[in-house]
């Protein structure tokens, strides 16, 4: 079963999983960086994290796309779409 033919709740439910996971992977090296914890590169952290962040957004679009979806459900993928664009926006303009 491909990811367009799941159900919408499990994929802003699946969504919503990888944002907040990658939200807060991008904030460990930000922390990091105040308070130096450990010493080693943070880049490939935030990387992931950024790519976590993409993956969530594209699931939202996707679910955004589909036909017959209940305007609740559209809803909720419409503020998916804008958190998650806050969140990268603000996680490039600290990098």
């Amino acid at each position: 079963m491909s990811w367009e033919e799941k159900n919408e709740e499990l994929l802003l439910k699946r969504s919503f999983l990888f944002g907040i996971t990658g939200i807060i992977i991008s904030l460990i090296p930000l922390f990091n960086q105040y308070f130096e914890w450990i010493n080693i590169p943070m880049a490939p952290i935030n990387g992931v994290g950024l790519v976590l962040q993409f993956f969530a957004i594209s699931i939202a679009i996707m679910v955004l796309r589909k036909r017959k979806i209940t305007e609740q459900t559209k809803d909720k993928a419409k503020k998916m779409i804008l958190v998650l664009g806050v969140a990268l926006i603000f996680f490039f303009m600290v990098i």
